[in-house]
C-alpha cells in the first residue's frame, strides 16, 4: 500500500512538470516568458518632460540586450544614430517619446520581440539658461550636463562680484508652474546644506542682486557707502568705516529707515543695534 502511494505522488510531480513545461513553451512561442514583466526596468534619474535638441547627449539602454546599448548625439536635424535600425528622428521628443520611437523600430524590424528602451540625458547641449546681475560673465549659458545645480552654474559664470548678494534668485517654471526662489549660497558652502542647491531647468533665470548697502556719513574717517554683511551691527559698521574723527562722538548716533510701508522715521542707534538695508547712518560732532 504504502508502495502504490509513494508511485501515485510520482505520477503527480512528473505531470505537473510536463504542465509546467508545455506552458514555458506556449510562452516562449508567444514571444514573453511568464513573470518576465515583473523584473524591474532600468531607471535612471531624469529631468521630467525634458525636450531633447541638437547637442544632446543621450545614453540609451535595452532591457536583456546588452549589445544595443549605446551612447549617440543628437544631430543638428534633431536625429540619432542607433544600432540595426539606423537613424531615429528625437528632436524636439520628450524622453518617453524618444524611448517608444526606438522601441518601435526595434519592434518592427524584428530586431527584438518586446523592447524595453530607457533613455538617459548624459549631456544637454539644447537646453540653455540666464545668468544676470552682479557675475563676472553674464550671459546665455548651455546646460552641459544634467542635473547641474545653481552654484555650478554661477561658477560656469565666474562667480559672484564683491559688490553681489549672498542670496540669488532663480526664476523659471517646474511642471508647467512658475516658481521664483532665494537660494543661500554661503548656506550650501559652508553650512553643507546641499538641498538648497536646486537642479535648473531649460529657460531658468539666475539673478545676482547688488548686495544690501548702508551709507553712513558725518564725522568718520570714510564716509559714503558700504556693503552690509551678515549681522552688521553699528560698531562694525563704523569700524568699517575707519571709526569715528577726533571731533566725533558715539553718542546719539542717528539712523534714517524706511518702513515697509515707505514711511522714513529717524531715531538714535545704539552700538549693538543691526544695521538694516539702505540706512542712513550719521554720526554727529561732539559739542565739547
Amino acid at each position: 500500500m504504502r508502495t502504490f502511494r509513494f508511485l501515485t505522488k510520482i505520477l503527480w510531480l512528473l505531470l505537473a512538470l510536463a504542465c509546467a513545461q508545455a506552458a514555458w513553451a506556449q510562452a516562449n512561442r508567444a514571444g514573453a516568458v511568464p513573470g518576465a514583466s515583473t523584473f524591474p526596468q532600468p531607471q535612471g534619474d531624469r529631468q521630467p518632460e525634458s525636450v531633447l535638441g541638437p547637442g544632446d547627449v543621450v545614453r540609451i539602454t535595452v532591457y536583456q540586450n546588452p549589445d544595443l546599448n549605446t551612447e549617440a548625439r543628437v544631430s543638428e536635424v534633431g536625429a540619432i544614430n542607433f544600432p540595426l535600425i539606423g537613424s531615429v528622428g528625437v528632436g524636439g521628443s520628450t524622453l518617453s517619446q524618444a524611448e517608444q520611437a526606438i522601441a518601435k523600430k526595434l519592434r518592427d524590424g524584428g530586431f527584438v520581440l518586446r523592447p524595453q528602451v530607457t533613455m538617459q540625458l548624459v549631456t544637454i547641449r539644447s537646453n540653455q539658461i540666464s545668468i544676470l546681475g552682479q557675475v563676472n560673465k553674464p550671459g546665455r549659458y548651455p546646460i552641459d550636463l544634467a542635473g547641474s545645480r545653481v552654484s555650478e552654474m554661477v561658477a560656469l559664470a565666474g562667480g559672484v562680484l564683491p559688490t553681489g548678494n549672498d542670496v540669488v534668485t532663480l526664476v523659471g517654471t517646474r511642471n508647467g508652474n512658475p516658481i521664483k526662489m532665494d537660494i543661500d549660497l554661503p548656506a550650501i558652502m559652508q553650512a553643507g546644506k546641499n538641498e538648497l542647491d536646486v537642479p535648473v531647468e531649460n529657460g531658468d533665470i539666475i539673478y545676482v542682486d547688488r548686495a544690501p548697502q548702508a551709507y553712513i556719513y558725518g564725522e568718520v574717517q570714510r564716509p559714503g557707502a558700504m556693503r552690509i554683511e551678515r549681522g552688521m551691527t553699528l560698531l562694525q559698521a563704523l569700524a568699517n568705516a575707519g571709526g569715528v574723527t577726533a571731533r566725533g562722538t558715539e553718542k546719539g548716533i542717528r539712523v534714517t529707515r524706511r518702513d515697509d510701508k515707505g514711511m522714513v522715521h529717524v531715531s538714535e542707534m545704539k552700538m549693538n543695534d543691526l544695521v538694516e538695508r539702505d540706512d542712513v547712518i550719521y554720526v554727529k560732532e561732539s559739542l565739547f
